[in-house]
């Protein structure tokens, strides 16, 4: 094991009895004999978990946890104290701490409580690794698009992604709304929240109310518990509905309440729940022509419509297709594990004369197709399929 502790304890013998059996389970650990000390330590390395007393000479554990919370907010924090109030305790959790110990501390349990920390502190650095990779993928400036049309889209993205506004994106199906999607909750400051994806199209109308709003016990025949729904599952975050035309007429009435009240009620319930959420809502079919589309409530398409982002088909925006195929070509490769030395330039003469209805999904399918198939490191128009 690796893992550095911190002990900050001013009783000697304690610190030293904790220190040994600590050592003892394989932890590299340091102690300070009070906050000022310990702050400067902490500031100047890293610790995997801190593990304080409350009752220091100067300031006290609680003001110490404060000044690390404000310094590192991932920073695990254990609190110690020869006092046992409730009082304390839900001071030393409310300001961040992972637990609380009452002394006399047994050996066992702070083994054991340590052992747990560790296992979070590991998911904290796993979930802020993939989040960081994330941000990095919806970076504004790493999405591929050149065009004027793309470039529009990304102004858009930039003016509006720190707002509270629900968003509507259109445009034909593989334009990259769930990409866009993402890249506005990523680049908001509902970034730490969740982000629910639901494709609307994918759940029966009978099971859309309890999968979207939850439904109490007892609701219907097979609810036999609670259960939350999508939309407080994404509480404090966004939530993406693809397809909105295919919620129906009733359905749709009700998410019209919850996009202006922010409240949900789930089926069975006389009872409503706040939830704080951002809606970006996505659709392939067209909604200038309202006798003719089929979002049926009129109030959704008037809400929406203050932010609107078009997202243009492929075949309109001819400037991009050489450098998406590019990245993707970088991306296949290395997920194939594929040499790809060049594209002949035959190929480009194809996908620029294509109409593309599968937009940038199909040129993506495409391209992973011919990579698999190719065997001399070179694209050819023979990898393409014969429609293009």
């Amino acid at each position: 094991m690796n893992e550095r502790l911190l002990i900050v304890e001013d009783e000697e013998t304690l610190c030293e009895s904790l220190k040994r059996v600590l050592v003892r389970e394989g932890y590299a650990v340091d102690t300070a004999g009070n906050a000022e000390v310990a702050f400067e330590v902490f500031e100047k390395g890293f610790y995997d978990v801190i593990i304080t007393d409350i009752i220091l000479p100067g300031i006290t554990g609680i003001e110490l946890l404060k000044r690390i919370k404000d310094q590192s907010r991932e920073q695990i924090v254990i609190i110690m104290t020869a006092y046992a109030s409730l009082e304390t305790a839900v001071e030393a959790l409310r300001n961040g701490a992972y637990d609380y110990v009452v002394k006399p501390v047994l050996h066992e349990e702070i083994k054991q409580i340590v052992k747990n920390a560790l296992k979070q502190g590991a998911l904290q650095e796993e979930n802020f690794r993939l989040r960081r990779q994330l941000e990095r993928q919806y970076d504004l400036n790493r999405i591929v698009g050149e065009s004027p049309a793309m470039q529009k889209v990304m102004t858009q993205v930039r003016e509006i992604a720190d707002s509270q506004d629900d968003v509507l994106l259109c445009g034909e199906i593989g334009t990259g709304k769930e990409l866009i999607a993402r890249a506005i909750h990523l680049n908001s400051n509902r970034a730490g929240g969740p982000f629910i994806s639901v494709n609307l199209r994918d759940i029966v109308d009978d099971e859309a109310e309890p999968v979207l709003f939850g439904h109490v016990k007892g609701a219907f025949a097979e609810a036999l518990s609670a259960r939350k729904g999508l939309f407080e599952e994404a509480n404090g975050g966004t939530v993406f509905l693809r397809e909105i035309c295919d919620l129906n007429s009733g359905l749709q009435a009700r998410l019209m309440q919850v996009l202006r009240d922010k409240e949900i009620r789930p089926a069975g319930s006389d009872t409503v729940v706040k939830a704080d959420l951002r809606f970006i809502i996505a659709t392939s079919c067209d909604i200038t022509d309202r006798g003719k589309d089929r979002v049926h409530n009129n109030e959704i398409l008037d809400k929406l419509g203050k932010v609107t982002i078009n997202l243009p088909p492929l075949r309109e925006r001819k400037e991009d297709i050489q450098p998406l195929t590019e990245h993707f070509i970088r991306k296949y490769s290395r997920e194939l594990c594929k040499n790809i030395e060049r594209t002949d330039t035959g190929v480009f003469d194809f996908f620029l004369g294509y109409r593309w209805p599968g937009n940038v999904r199909e040129l993506q399918n495409i391209i992973e197709r011919a990579i698999i198939l190719t065997e001399d490191g070179v694209i050819s128009p023979e990898h393409l399929p014969k429609h293009v």
